[in-house]
């Protein structure tokens, strides 16, 4: 139990990362995309076909108008045309037993986060994340990134960050404290559906960001270009600190101190607990 519980923990922060050479991925991945198409016109249909004549492998086009009809049809997408079913908000599944916390090795009291894969490829990457209540995705980026999301069901706390520009880098705030990186906070509010579609770019709209769970919620995600690590597109984990003037006494922000936040690089959290979960929507024709 223990090995398929880690062996599926692995498997979705890699989907996280985007690493797509994974033996398992691939074949599960294959089975649902090749599958002929149930229902044409289904929205999760028409939603691949938009991002496949929108996106290509360099990103999404300058045109506004592109980006604006993409958050339209996501708007109107809802649980169902996805194939998941609205969790109940007083579904107590944030504090099962079966979470494992692989730093401590003791079990702890949540249950994971599940990644649902619906299609890849170089150009754009479609999915669901199903947040039982207290679960978190902490804070992580989209680098060179566009990124649709939208709050199926429940209730999703957002806080998000972009980078100061011109870039502002320390050393340290503090003795033995990694460097750290000056960034803006963006976004911190609360998502609850029915509610719009959020867009974050490469360099604004919170491209640096942290989803907690405020009651059970699924987000479907589309992110163009999808993750890749040898074009520099790779997911990195950060720990933010509460704004302080650097050591040598510079203040480099303008009096609203809450507004920023020091960011360090961290190692991917041994306790992101996520296991792949299976696509039951509307097939999609590829």
């Amino acid at each position: 139990m223990l090995s398929k519980i880690q062996r599926a923990t692995d498997k979705a922060r890699s989907i996280l990362l985007g690493i797509r050479n994974n033996p398992l991925f691939t074949v599960c991945f294959r089975s649902h995309v090749n599958m002929v198409d149930q229902s044409s016109s289904s929205k999760v249909q028409a939603l691949y076909e938009l991002c496949s004549n929108t996106f290509t492998p360099g990103g999404p086009p300058s045109s506004s108008a592109a980006l604006h009809k993409l958050s339209s049809l996501m708007d109107t997408i809802r649980p169902t045309d996805v194939g998941l079913k609205e969790e109940s908000p007083d579904d107590d599944r944030g504090h099962g037993f079966f979470g494992l916390s692989r730093l401590s090795g003791v079990a702890r009291w949540a249950q994971p986060i599940t990644y649902i894969d619906i299609y890849e490829s170089e150009s754009f990457t479609m999915c669901i994340f199903c947040f039982p209540t207290s679960s978190v995705i902490p804070l992580h980026d989209h680098p060179g990134m566009t990124v649709f999301s939208k709050v199926l069901y429940g209730s999703l706390h957002v806080k998000a960050y972009d980078w100061v520009e011109p870039t502002r880098i320390h050393e340290s705030i503090g003795s033995g404290s990694p460097p750290v990186k000056l960034a803006k906070l963006s976004v911190d509010k609360v998502l609850t559906a029915p509610c719009g579609t959020s867009v974050l770019y490469p360099k604004s709209g919170g491209n640096i960001h942290c989803f907690t769970a405020v009651t059970p919620c699924a987000v479907l995600d589309v992110l163009t270009p999808s993750y890749r690590e040898d074009a520099g597109r790779k997911c990195t984990y950060y720990h933010d600190y509460p704004y302080s003037p650097p050591p040598t006494g510079n203040d480099v922000v303008d009096g609203k101190n809450e507004e920023y936040a020091w960011l360090a690089e961290i190692e991917t959290p041994d306790n992101l607990y996520m296991r792949p979960g299976l696509y039951r929507g509307p097939r999609l024709h590829v």
